[in-house]
């Protein structure tokens, strides 16, 4: 499975949300391959971060250039970290993907671009059929704020993507773990982040973890 994490919209926390998912499906003994095609280059670093730190797994992170058929076609799962500031890589990735994963902050700017980048992804010729899945990322964690809530309902309502109900708050934890080079169910295994995460992996990987028969 090729799976991008991208969006049009900087800020929406992709590569802190591939990171996880690559530490998580590298624990689970996937043979995962990671991709940056970002310029930024924020899923390097953090890799470069986790070696220097001697953390195990360690992750190896290849560039645009590994983005052929033939080397995606050589991991079992395939995650790649691209945003709008490569648009040529962008087209590439998405002209080879199975799937593409977007990660939604909750606020009307953040809904719009996800309906620019739906359309944007429907432009692009590929080898096979593409799904779109999009789930809220960073939201509000006070029960009294209701802008998640319409976030998520706005989303649900955008053709041509499929809602992932699990979401992510905007919590500290994930900016620390990320900084230290350590995904955050390592960090606080038993904290409100990880069980969040989890349950976003579960979801969008779900025969790793239940029966599919």
């Amino acid at each position: 499975m090729i799976t991008i994490v991208g969006s049009l919209k900087g800020g929406s926390g992709k590569s802190t949300v591939t990171f996880n998912l690559a530490v998580w499906l590298a624990m689970a003994e996937v043979d995962v391959m990671l991709i940056d095609a970002d310029p930024q280059a924020t899923l390097t670093d953090v890799a470069e971060v986790r070696k220097e730190e001697g953390f195990s797994p360690q992750l190896s992170v290849r560039d645009a250039k590994a983005l052929t058929e033939e080397t995606l076609g050589s991991a079992d799962e395939v995650l790649i970290d691209v945003g709008a500031a490569d648009m040529d890589s962008m087209r590439l990735a998405l002209s080879l993907c199975d799937r593409v994963v977007i990660p939604v902050p909750p606020s009307q700017a953040d809904i719009w671009s996800t309906q620019r980048y739906i359309q944007f992804v429907s432009g692009i010729e590929r080898r096979s059929g593409i799904e779109l899945l999009g789930f809220i990322n960073r939201g509000d964690t006070h029960h009294a704020v209701q802008e998640t809530n319409e976030a998520a309902a706005a989303l649900v309502s955008l053709p041509g993507i499929r809602f992932i109900k699990p979401r992510l708050a905007q919590r500290t934890v994930f900016r620390r773990s990320f900084s230290e080079g350590l995904a955050v169910f390592e960090l606080e295994s038993r904290g409100k982040a990880a069980r969040e995460f989890l349950g976003l992996a579960a979801a969008l990987y779900p025969h790793l973890v239940g029966d599919t028969a």
